[in-house]
């Protein structure tokens, strides 16, 4: 599916309903994007946006992580293919002598799964940080060349 045709296709569904139509099995717990309902200001919980590609070298993930260090940010696998990205925005320290006119920067955890497929090689998994850009790729195993069909002429 062509990038457009999933961001069509999500913006017509339900939350969270596409990760599962993609494949993926996903817990969201997240930052960066107003609640959809007023929560308290303290746990804002929302949506991280993750971009999944597959190329035929490896599974590409995507996200979009501005203002965290990679020390804030896990990337896991778990022994069932599945892979866990998660991290966490902490609450400034507040001085009492401040005086606070908006607060709309979000705070709080966030954690998308994603089930793998059977050909990924698990334990050549790399990650890497830049700019607040999170990139993990998975490699492909080979594909293995099935045996075609050779026809032989009969003779005589």
């Amino acid at each position: 599916m062509k990038r457009e045709e999933i961001r069509n296709h999500e913006s017509h569904q339900k939350p969270l309903e596409s990760d599962v139509y993609l494949g993926a099995q996903t817990t969201t717990t997240s930052l960066f994007l107003p609640p959809p309902f007023p929560r308290d200001e303290n746990s804002v919980f929302v949506n991280t946006r993750i971009d999944w590609k597959e190329t035929p070298e490896a599974h590409v993930f995507k996200a979009d992580l501005p203002g965290l260090r990679k020390e804030e940010v896990k990337v896991q696998i778990e022994d069932d293919r599945v892979l866990q990205i998660s991290g966490e925005r902490n609450v400034e320290k507040e001085d009492k002598n401040d005086t606070w006119h908006r607060v709309e920067r979000s705070s709080g955890k966030f954690m998308r799964r994603f089930r793998l497929p059977e050909n990924t090689k698990m334990n050549q998994v790399k990650a890497s940080m830049e700019n607040g850009v999170l990139t993990v790729s998975v490699p492909k195993e080979e594909a293995v060349r099935k045996p075609g069909v050779k026809n032989i002429e009969i003779s005589g």
